[in-house]
């Protein structure tokens, strides 16, 4: 496996020339949203990313998949961007590329992102609450909300922003009553 701070460094001169790039011609959300349906494809398509991946695969036909994938769902400076990648032997970094420029996109616009890990659904008006209680704790004028359902906290939810974790699942306060008796 390819230790991770060699993706990154790989990844990251791509990215900032797509911000630039997309900076330059006034296209950053819209190469955001692109960018981002194109990692929910690689992300939902296991064949798609063998087939990148795969150094016996030749280049044109990765070329061929890729324009007969976006040719029209995406604008031609990310297309010929993704061919370019496919040239240099590099898209096999789309992933990491990709990532790394939401996050540089993100710094730049001081979004903080917020994981929501919930037992049920949270309804728009609970999510709406949340992000405005988020943007209190944080001092951010904007949150990205990326909200989960996991069963296992039984109820509640979990909310991990950065390196903070804020635990109010019923799960949660199991755990902390069970380490409570456990001590005494």
């Amino acid at each position: 496996m390819i230790n991770q701070s060699f993706k990154e460094k790989i990844a990251t001169p791509y990215a900032e020339a797509l911000i630039d790039y997309a900076k330059n011609k006034d296209f950053l959300s819209q190469a955001t949203n692109e960018l981002s349906s194109i990692s929910t494809v690689l992300s939902e398509s296991s064949e798609l990313q063998l087939l990148l991946l795969n150094p016996l695969v030749a280049s044109s036909v990765k070329k061929e998949v890729i324009q007969k994938l976006f040719k029209n769902q995406v604008q031609d400076f990310i297309l010929n961007f993704l061919l370019v990648l496919v040239d240099r032997r590099r898209i096999s970094f789309l992933s990491t590329i990709i990532e790394k420029y939401l996050d540089l996109v993100n710094l730049l616009e001081s979004v903080t992102i917020a994981e929501v890990y919930s037992a049920v659904d949270l309804s728009e008006l609970q999510q709406k609450n949340l992000i405005d209680k988020i943007k209190l704790i944080t001092n951010s004028k904007t949150v990205k909300l990326v909200v989960n359902k996991d069963p296992n906290l039984i109820g509640g939810f979990v909310i991990k922003v950065g390196s903070k974790v804020i635990d109010a699942s019923l799960s949660g306060k199991l755990k902390q009553m069970s380490l409570y008796l456990n001590t005494n």
